[in-house]
């Protein structure tokens, strides 16, 4: 059950994505896909490589994927600029 609010936390965070230009690598789903990602592999960690069942999910689960979700869009922006993506104007 904590996958899915890592999973959610990760979701949640991308949609701050709309506010810096669209340089991510892969586009917006290239941010979706990191930020999800980030957020997994971190709350991974935290929880020490196991993911908590039903009885002991809390608030705090889904909090700690708030971090790898913003270095997963850090890391996604980062190789897109470096890449030489260009923003788009529309």
């Amino acid at each position: 059950m904590a996958a899915l609010a890592w999973v959610m936390m990760g979701l949640a965070i991308w949609h701050f994505a709309i506010l810096v230009p669209d340089r991510f690598w892969g586009g917006i789903v290239g941010s979706l896909l990191c930020a999800i990602t980030g957020a997994i592999i971190v709350g991974l960690i935290f929880s020490g490589f196991s993911v908590p069942g039903n009885d002991t999910i809390t608030v705090l689960d889904a909090v700690e994927a708030i971090p790898g979700a913003l270095l997963g869009l850090a890391a996604a922006y980062a190789i897109g600029v470096r890449r030489g993506n260009p923003s788009l104007h529309l």
